[in-house]
């Protein structure tokens, strides 16, 4: 081997921080595919709404299109419950499809089908603004248990702290973004032109502020684990219970 070939003292530090740094990245595609749901998770918030704008503009019943987005809601609920998997996501687009099913029935304007999900979206861009603003974004509340951080980036972790902020303001701007294209067709494009436009705009913007989340993290400092804290504390207090036994024995 020559001398080139041998590692110098600087290789092994850079290696290891190399190997963090990718096992950080990965943690976070993890954690973001287990928050946000992932493929699956996409179709299934997408999936009714197609549904209903498919079968309206074939017919224009207001009736058999709401049944149907209601109806594949359902079943998308029922097979995760046959397979046993994390229901959160089905069960949240149930919610949203029924209350839009409800809101168009009561007005007869089959655009009412998607107006709780829009005064939703809207709710919770302002939601990450202000809690932002508030110095507890909103998305280190949602990926904080996630991470098995909890809350610790607030006070011992403040790159991690102001990579959340980054994420919060980018979801809170792209969601304002998207209400400002879609709440001013709600009053006046057609059925059809609004439906085909919002299911449009359900995948992209999402992509977009999860990818820019992946990106603020992936640069942030490495989550503390504070499960893996309370477990090492419990044990140390186990051992010194052990050792303050043994010692008047001894």
């Amino acid at each position: 081997m020559t001398s080139l070939d041998k590692p110098t003292d600087h290789d092994a530090p850079d290696s290891k921080g190399a190997q963090e740094a990718q096992a950080s990245k990965e943690v976070t595609e993890a954690a973001l595919f287990e928050a946000f749901g992932g493929l699956r998770g996409m179709i299934e918030t997408v999936l009714p709404g197609l549904l209903f704008v498919t079968i309206f503009t074939i017919n224009k019943d207001l009736h058999i299109s709401a049944i149907a987005a209601l109806a594949v809601s359902l079943l998308l609920v029922a097979v995760r419950l046959v397979r046993r998997d994390t229901v959160k996501h089905a069960f949240s687009g149930v919610f949203g499809v029924a209350f839009g099913v409800v809101f168009a029935m009561m007005t007869g304007n089959a655009k009412d089908f998607y107006l709780p999900g829009m005064l939703y979206t809207l709710g919770l861009a302002l939601a990450y603004i202000i809690t932002t603003i508030a110095g507890v974004p909103l998305i280190g509340l949602m990926l904080g248990p996630v991470f098995k951080e909890n809350l610790s980036w607030r006070t011992r972790n403040p790159g991690r702290k102001k990579a959340y902020a980054k994420a919060s303001w980018a979801w809170g701007l792209i969601l304002l973004g998207k209400c400002a294209i879609l709440f001013p067709m709600y009053w006046w494009a057609d059925t059809t032109k609004f439906g085909w436009v919002l299911v449009a705009l359900k995948i992209p913007p999402f992509l977009l502020a999860v990818y820019l989340t992946w990106v603020f993290l992936a640069k942030a400092p490495p989550p503390i684990d504070v499960f893996a804290e309370m477990e090492a504390e419990e044990e140390a207090e186990k051992a010194r219970k052990a050792a303050a036994a043994r010692q008047p024995e001894a």
